[in-house]
């Protein structure tokens, strides 16, 4: 039977980690808010991840671990994290990054005093690999927000690296979304139905540190289609269409949010704005699908034919 359901839970997705997991894990336990649990998901690595997990459940009872045997990809792990939650309130953490140990305790006091907002997070710093200080990032859009169109138009259009996804958000508002999409803006698409329901806070301090390395997702894998892959294996080879598949999802989001007859309409013509802004973008997907599709025909048409095993040998 298990204990008393936490406060919090904290889902860590993680793939080949060893390099800096320890140092992500430790922060975590180092909380001083303790009313915690730590999900993570061991995406079939073949490192020493598997070990550390196992170490890090035998030190603290709040350590949950659970395995993939095959490789799912990125985002359908990030998943089983969510699926396994237990609190109130959820957040995602990076195997790489740290946070500093008030980043809990100040995130949920601001979740338990403003049942406005959904979604808290902190001033980001980004560092090194070897934990050194790079810059203070700058967060642009207003979510904040009392309006809900403008929270997601600002979310669509305004720069932003989309480092809030490993904010504080309430467990059940987050599980009324689609989730994190298994496509290369599934963070942005999430926030933005995350913003649909209520409004993010930002604390002024940087209590969440990003580190960038060599070895980073959005540095190895660079073509569009490493990247469909990595977020989702089941895309591995397979032709995709990923502003088109992103189109999509945002329109699906829309629908989903429980918006007023105004704010829907106004959502829905930033989607046009979106498409006019994205649409060379968009017809390099299909010149990139019909070129892997003409390609593969042209494989097709030369593969020697299959001979008939009925078929005499002499």
């Amino acid at each position: 039977m298990l204990p008393t359901a936490p406060k919090i839970t904290i889902g860590l997705p993680v793939r080949q980690g060893e390099a800096f997991l320890r140092k992500a894990v430790d922060s975590i336990l180092a909380q001083t808010f303790e009313d915690f649990e730590l999900v993570i998901c061991d995406n079939a690595s073949t490192d020493a991840t598997p070990t550390l997990c196992a170490d890090f459940a035998r030190r603290d009872s709040r350590v949950r671990v659970f395995r993939s045997d095959r490789n799912l990809g990125a985002a359908p792990n990030f998943n089983v994290a969510l699926r396994e939650a237990r609190g109130t309130y959820f957040r995602w953490h990076a195997h790489d990054d740290l946070v500093l140990p008030t980043h809990l305790e100040r995130c949920n006091e601001v979740l338990d005093s403003r049942p406005e907002v959904v979604l808290c997070h902190t001033r980001v710093e980004v560092i090194d690999a070897a934990g050194e200080h790079l810059y203070y990032y700058r967060y642009g859009p207003r979510t904040d927000s009392p309006l809900p169109r403008r929270r997601f138009r600002d979310l669509l259009f305004v720069r932003n690296h989309c480092y809030e996804v490993f904010g504080l958000i309430r467990t059940a508002v987050l599980r009324e979304t689609g989730w994190m999409g298994a496509f290369p803006v599934g963070d942005r698409v999430l926030l933005s139905e995350l913003a649909f329901r209520g409004r993010f806070h930002e604390i002024q301090e940087p209590l969440f540190l990003s580190r960038d390395h060599e070895h980073r997702s959005v540095r190895v894998h660079v073509s569009q289609q490493e990247r469909a892959s990595w977020f989702d294996s089941r895309y591995e080879g397979r032709i995709t269409l990923p502003e088109w598949r992103t189109l999509a999802e945002y329109w699906k989001a829309i629908r989903r949010a429980p918006l007023s007859r105004a704010d829907r309409l106004a959502c829905e013509l930033y989607m046009l704005d979106w498409i006019r802004h994205y649409r060379k973008r968009m017809r390099h997907d299909v010149a990139v699908a019909a070129a892997g599709l003409g390609t593969r025909l042209v494989h097709h048409a030369l593969r020697p034919p299959r001979r008939d095993p009925m078929e005499s040998s002499s």
